[in-house]
């Protein structure tokens, strides 16, 4: 099932996951690209699913030599929460700095960005809204009062009628924050892959 949790049996060992990761890795950059959206000069989000997340599991376990079943569990633990359940959404938000003044300017005028996105469904008055929810114990690790982190994970859950009107309807993923209100329409080819997520 798309939607399933990952489980020691879906890990590759490294000699096997080796032979096959030039083509694994190039399918999943191309799957990354169907479901990365930027919004304004410097946040992108990437809608994470099973395979995005087997790739992330099996790229640290080949980065930090994994051979243990309690070390790859510890990575599945940490990332199965990432694989949407039907009706909701997963992602990572980064927000993307390239030296350090540009870090010095937007962390601290970014605090709470992971509780400022959300899903504008539809145009004028009779749009709908979907906003994002972070994991409490998420928030507790990255957010500060005076500076954000780099990198959250926010989860968006819509109800089937939004669902439906997702795939008829002009979608903006949106950031509504006091220091960084920007929107960006999906592409038809990033509505149907958010829409396979939603549908289960």
């Amino acid at each position: 099932m798309a939607n399933a949790r990952l489980t020691l049996d879906d890990i590759a060992d490294l000699r096997a996951y080796e032979r096959d990761r030039e083509e694994f890795r190039a399918r999943i950059i191309a799957l990354k690209r169907q479901r990365r959206v930027s919004i304004g000069p410097v946040v992108t989000l990437v809608f994470e699913n099973r395979d995005t997340i087997l790739f992330q599991v099996q790229e640290m376990a080949r980065a930090e030599r994994m051979l243990s079943d309690e070390a790859i569990q510890n990575e599945l633990d940490a990332y199965n929460p990432l694989i949407p359940e039907p009706g909701h959404l997963c992602a990572t938000l980064f927000i993307e700095l390239t030296n350090k003044a540009e870090m010095q300017h937007w962390l601290p005028r970014l605090v709470g960005i992971e509780q400022s996105v959300e899903f504008l469904i539809g145009e004028g008055e009779g749009s709908a809204v979907a906003r994002c929810t972070v994991e409490e114990s998420h928030a507790a690790q990255l957010t500060r009062e005076e500076v954000t982190a780099s990198v959250h994970y926010v989860n968006f859950e819509l109800t089937p009628t939004q669902i439906e009107r997702f795939a008829l309807e002009p979608v903006v993923l949106a950031v509504n924050h006091p220091n960084y209100a920007e929107g960006a329409h999906l592409s038809e080819e990033t509505k149907a892959t958010l829409l396979a997520d939603l549908r289960g």
